[in-house]
């Protein structure tokens, strides 16, 4: 039996608004536990895909740097 968490992640978060984007991807990100990376990988790939290219370098830019320090 397989499980599809990426859509029941997407199911989830389905319809939310900025606040509510905001609370989870901070809530994550403070909480550092390991259960919230897919979720934030999900919400990753959204915003990927419908990012401009202009949008995806800097993203890409800015990880790279976060990366160095």
């Amino acid at each position: 039996m397989s499980f599809n968490l990426r859509g029941a992640i997407m199911q989830n978060v389905q319809g939310s608004n900025q606040e509510e984007v905001e609370a989870t991807i901070v809530d994550a990100v403070q909480s550092g536990e390991e259960k919230m990376l897919p979720g934030l990988g999900v919400l990753f790939e959204v915003y990927w895909q419908n990012a401009s290219d202009q949008e995806k370098q800097e993203v890409i830019n800015q990880i790279s740097q976060g990366l160095q320090k």
